[in-house]
């Protein structure tokens, strides 16, 4: 079993527990919705990838099921600005992901984590860097591998090497896994910080005075 699966399989069964309610209403999903999708994700993963050219294919748990999960996410977005900023993070998580593929040793005696992992936690910090929202962060992470799968593709072609895309497929299955859980797990954890701290520095609106609560004047 892959760490993808293996992952999926953890949050699947954390839903199971109610662990995780907060998340899924900030994506606004249901704990149904995650479950059955978690389910096709996994049980895609294992079917056989699809061919659409000589050069192209996808894996329906790799790359189909997670672009329809971005997609529902992006029309649930709350304005037109957060859906704008959710395709730019995608944009720069992309490119990230693609200069660091370019920047890393080839050399198997020097490469100290798995490319493919090492992709998925950049593109997981850099798309909640740049979404900015649990959504955001979601949606940049996941696209932005794919992203950088296909530009790093159409990069090999130019150089004339005839190398066959499988978005979503073997190791990139992973990757995604990854990068998708990763993203919304650190939006949601310093997010949760963040509000703790701006709670903390609010004056309470009521005072205890003559054996009652009454509120507090603000100072002009």
């Amino acid at each position: 079993m892959t760490i993808g699966l293996i992952l999926l399989a953890i949050a699947g069964i954390l839903l199971l527990f109610g662990v995780g309610q907060r998340v899924l209403d900030k994506l606004r999903l249901t704990d149904r919705q995650a479950l059955l999708c978690i389910a096709l994700i996994i049980a895609g993963g294992v079917l056989p990838d699809i061919s659409v050219t000589p050069q192209f294919s996808f894996n329906i748990g790799g790359a189909l099921i997670p672009l329809i999960l971005c997609a529902y996410l992006w029309i649930k977005a709350g304005t037109a600005k957060e859906r704008a900023r959710c395709l730019a993070a995608a944009l720069v998580t992309g490119a990230a992901v693609f200069a660091l593929g370019r920047l890393m040793p080839d050399e198997p005696e020097e490469i100290v984590i798995d490319p493919g992992y090492m992709h998925g936690l950049a593109a997981g910090v850099i798309g909640y860097l740049f979404g900015r929202s649990r959504r955001g962060a979601f949606i940049a992470g996941v696209l932005g591998v794919m992203l950088s799968s296909v530009a790093s593709a159409v990069y090999v072609w130019s150089q004339g090497v005839d190398q066959r895309l499988v978005l979503g497929g073997a190791g990139a299955y992973d990757v995604i896994v990854v990068t998708g859980l990763l993203a919304v797990l650190l939006s949601e954890l310093i997010g949760e910080l963040i509000e703790r701290a701006v709670r903390g520095q609010r004056k309470p609106a009521f005072e205890f005075k003559d054996g009652e609560f009454v509120r507090k004047e603000q100072s002009k």
